[in-house]
């Protein structure tokens, strides 16, 4: 059903080899974006987890600044750990210059350094469905702050975890480094396909 489907991940930085491993898995056709013209005919995009200030500075390097903020206020984009940063429209952390897809505010490592990750499995009601996902946590952002616009999707201790606002997707943590596939499988089907339908695939 996604064999026509073309969906992006962000492989300049970051474990952007479990999203191209798991779109196949889906079906969909999935391509490595390093320069602006990988974007170009995308259905969709995934900023994957890393490390921000790296992802940052090689967007600037690789000269995808401009394309890729065009590209994720009009098409489907999902974020997840360093790509939630990358999308916020603010940050605690003045090296790194956001997109602004998504209007949260959000701190780097929230959740604390590499030796206080974790893994749980999260109870998540995904449109009028309740899925158990599993979910790690690794240096995860935490989100101090969302704009009026934005629908949190799931909470973990009290805090937002999942949210969106339009066509944007962001999650504090990983699903990828897993073998579920619930939440790409719910970004395409409620970000992706409705933009294809609306959009023109041909350029961003």
């Amino acid at each position: 059903m996604y064999e026509r489907l073309k969906i992006g991940v962000l492989a300049l930085q970051g474990d952007f080899e479990r999203h191209l491993y798991q779109l196949t898995a889906l079906g969909a056709s999935g391509r490595e974006v390093r320069l602006s013209k990988d974007l170009s005919g995308l259905d969709g995009l995934i900023i994957p987890g890393g490390e921000s200030t790296t992802m940052n500075n090689l967007i600037d390097r690789f000269s995808l600044r401009q394309e890729l903020s065009a590209f994720v206020k009009h098409k489907a984009v999902w974020g997840t750990c360093a790509g939630m940063i990358m999308l916020a429209t603010r940050i605690n952390d003045s090296t790194i210059e956001p997109l602004g897809a998504i209007d949260i505010t959000v701190t780097r490592n929230g959740y604390g350094r590499q030796v206080f990750s974790f893994f749980t499995d999260l109870n998540l009601t995904l449109g009028d469905k309740n899925v158990i996902v599993p979910a790690s946590f690794i240096r995860a952002p935490l989100v101090n702050k969302t704009g009026d616009a934005v629908a949190v999707l799931a909470k973990y201790d009290n805090h937002p975890i999942l949210l969106s606002q339009g066509n944007c997707l962001v999650s504090s943590f990983h699903t990828e480094l897993h073998s579920d596939k619930t939440l790409l499988k719910y970004f395409i089907d409620k970000f992706v396909l409705p933009a294809q339908a609306l959009q023109p695939t041909n350029g961003i």
